[in-house]
């Protein structure tokens, strides 16, 4: 049998337990409403949360930088790809969220598994959410270090793991997102971290969906709730409408990550109009409190209103809505649905969410306006209608 049947044995699989992805094409800005295959529709499943991913002076920032500065980086930081913007960004980002220092990355997922690996290794211990995104499970997976997996944001199975492991290890980390993407659910966050104190075990909070949403000035949830990790990551794509990572710590364990992340170390720098345009949304983002306002308001609407419908809504305060389906086709057929009314809603299939609770993961935008919302519930409303 050849590699390439194989290959289509494969698809095949994917294809019949319903897993088989094909992304759909969007022309133009991201926006409340965005154009897939030549057609017009609302757009309720972008992480674009404050709306600023077409905003003009973030495209301003980033034309100048690139006009003046080039476009390419042209190398690793640590040859000659560190530029003036890349460390104007890092200093900026490390204010932001009142860090000594902070590391910039191309990616929030390179971000993640360069840290965890350049932090831990053989010898020492990580104990990790059940639900932590990709990211923080393959950083600890190619870390080497000796992984705990407690129970979703069950403090009390992270203590009973600390007091079992945390004496044989060398050293220790407890990795949590602080907002978990896929059901909007806020980490415990004071407890983790007085946990982390009580064991001599270092804290990184993964603040990607949190950043510009929660918090003074959109600081995140570790700011919300007065705690002070050890490592905070930060994405650039989501609130921010850019692209990249910061990695935000003490002067001493940003020089160990710069020095030992492989996915840093080997890794051409992010072009330094991206750090620019991530520069210019900071500022943004710093000011945008009445979006924030707007953004949690859209979300309790939808949240309220979709339950009155009969869909299978949690409980949560965040701008992250999973529509609970259970099956893979049934989601994806009722995703289909929702788009031929007009209103694009993404269907969310393990592995990215455990077998059994496939789901619509609706995200509002601070810059949807009130009849974006109405023209979404329409279209729930039409589906039970029709049904």
């Amino acid at each position: 049998m050849g590699f390439q049947t194989h290959i289509l044995e494969a698809l095949s699989e994917l294809e019949a337990a319903g897993l088989l992805r094909r992304p759909l094409r969007v022309s133009g800005p991201q926006g409340p409403e965005i154009e897939i295959d030549g057609k017009h529709v609302l757009c309720f499943c972008s992480n674009n949360y404050l709306g600023l991913a077409d905003h003009p002076a973030i495209a301003a920032a980033a034309e100048a930088s690139a006009r003046t500065e080039g476009v390419g980086a042209a190398a690793s930081r640590l040859i000659t790809g560190t530029m003036d913007a890349h460390r104007e960004a890092e200093i900026a980002f490390a204010d932001f969220v009142q860090a000594p220092d902070a590391l910039l990355f191309s990616t929030g997922y390179s971000a993640n598994v360069g840290t965890i690996q350049a932090l831990v290794g053989p010898g020492d211990a990580v104990f990790s959410d059940a639900l932590n995104h990709a990211s923080l499970i393959d950083g600890c997976r190619l870390s080497r270090a000796d992984i705990h997996v407690y129970s979703h944001r069950d403090v009390d199975h992270l203590e009973s793991l600390l007091r079992k492991h945390r004496p044989q290890a060398r050293r220790a980390m407890i990795i949590t997102d602080s907002l978990f993407s896929m059901d909007g659910v806020i980490s415990p966050l004071r407890d983790i971290a007085s946990l982390s104190r009580s064991f001599d075990v270092g804290l990184l909070v993964d603040e990607a969906h949190s950043l510009g949403v929660f918090g003074p000035n959109g600081r995140g949830l570790c700011a919300a709730q007065g705690v002070e990790p050890d490592v905070i990551v930060g994405t650039l794509g989501k609130s921010f409408g850019v692209a990249g990572a910061f990695v935000a710590a003490p002067e001493a364990t940003v020089s160990l990550i710069r020095n030992r992340a492989r996915s840093f170390v080997y890794s051409t720098a992010p072009p330094p109009m991206v750090a620019r345009a991530a520069n210019a949304a900071l500022r943004l983002v710093r000011e945008a409190d009445d979006a924030r306002t707007t953004l949690l308001a859209h979300a309790n609407q939808l949240r309220s209103e979709l339950r009155a419908l009969g869909f299978d809504v949690p409980d949560g305060n965040s701008q992250i809505l999973p529509v609970l389906i259970g099956e893979n086709n049934r989601t994806m057929q009722l995703s289909a649905k929702l788009l031929d009314r007009g209103v694009f809603v993404q269907g969310i299939r393990p592995p990215t969410v455990p077998e059994g609770t496939a789901r619509l993961r609706l995200t509002p935008m601070a810059t949807h306006r009130p009849e974006h919302i109405e023209r979404a519930l329409d279209a729930f409303a039409s589906i039970v209608r029709d049904e």
